[in-house]
């Protein structure tokens, strides 16, 4: 069982109708750098998307996961990595959630929803196709705030060439007899950026850099926006990446939509030149994301065994003594 957690809120910063080289997106660019270096995480209001379009997913979810194990697994045989079923395990014992790899091609998405849903879900995988379109939006102003801020907006459009973008849809139950459980386990996301939209459910957690868990309060106005270890490294340290678990306490079923952005096989992602120096000496080594997701896979079993700050893949495998 896990107790209450601190009440304090991570940042909300509002990325509406935002122009570069205006004094509201410097405002908002020296919110969000300050953000991602104290928190590792914040919120985000962004009203070019409609509350309505990530409500609708969300509405649908109960359908989808209601369908019996062998049906989900189907989806396994569709999509590639970040995509298809992800069952319960003992690192997300109440978690499970089914992944669309490319849903910027509304074929594929429609492709998937049809194996499980027949006749399908046009409407649905419609919305999928929208969301996951207008948060890829988000992630990119958010990424070129965070280079800016850095001095290094010339990577950019190589960043922009060089990531995938994948967009699940997660449930979370209901613990059994009401208690406090771990829904899904301390650790960190191995990629560029998470963005998630969740239902009004009090569960996901994240630690602070001097060690305390904050609730994140969610709100339909609202997405939340964290960082991953592969931002992390490509900063040099900079940009920080953190701890965060979902904790379940109520009676209701927690559903959320996320769009994760990582790099394409086969890019080898360094920290620019321009961020190492005498003061700030190279963190870690280059590395391929893909091949970062194979040995961790690789080391599964230790990794989920041992979710604690000692044991941090990125730093195992790729960490530069200095």
């Amino acid at each position: 069982m896990v107790s209450g957690q601190n009440p304090i809120n991570v940042p909300e910063i509002d990325l509406s109708n935002l122009k570069p080289m205006t004094p509201e997106w410097d405002s908002a660019r020296s919110q969000i750098w300050k953000a991602v270096e104290e928190f590792g995480c914040f919120r985000v209001v962004f009203n070019k998307i409609p509350q309505n379009l990530p409500n609708s997913i969300l509405n649908e979810l109960k359908e989808l996961f209601d369908l019996p194990l062998e049906t989900k697994k189907l989806t396994n045989h569709i999509t590639d990595l970040y995509g298809g079923y992800v069952g319960k395990s003992l690192f997300g014992p109440l978690y499970e959630s089914i992944g669309f790899d490319d849903p910027f091609m509304l074929e594929k998405v429609e492709k998937l929803i049809n194996a499980i849903l027949p006749p399908g879900k046009p409407e649905f995988c419609k919305h999928v196709h929208d969301l996951a379109k207008l948060m890829s939006e988000m992630e990119t102003m958010i990424v070129r705030m965070v280079m800016e801020s850095l001095g290094v907006e010339k990577y950019l459009d190589e960043h922009c060439n060089s990531v995938f973008h994948a967009l699940r849809v997660q449930k979370y139950e209901i613990p059994q007899k009401g208690e406090v459980e771990v829904a899904l386990n301390i650790h960190k996301d191995q990629d560029v950026m998470t963005i998630l939209y969740q239902s009004q459910i009090d569960a996901l957690e994240v630690e602070t850099r001097d060690g305390k868990w904050v609730d994140v309060k969610p709100s339909s106005d609202n997405f939340m926006v964290v960082i991953g270890e592969t931002l992390h490294a490509w900063t040099n340290g900079r940009a920080h990446s953190p701890y965060h678990r979902v904790i379940m306490r109520g009676n209701r079923p927690r559903y959320s939509t996320g769009l994760f952005t990582a790099f394409k096989a086969g890019f080898v992602i360094k920290a620019p030149e321009e961020l190492v120096d005498e003061q700030n000496p190279l963190l870690y080594k280059p590395f391929d994301h893909f091949e970062f997701l194979k040995l961790i896979k690789r080391d599964a079993e230790h990794y989920e065994t041992n979710p604690n700050p000692s044991y941090i893949p990125l730093i195992a495998y790729y960490g530069i003594d200095v």
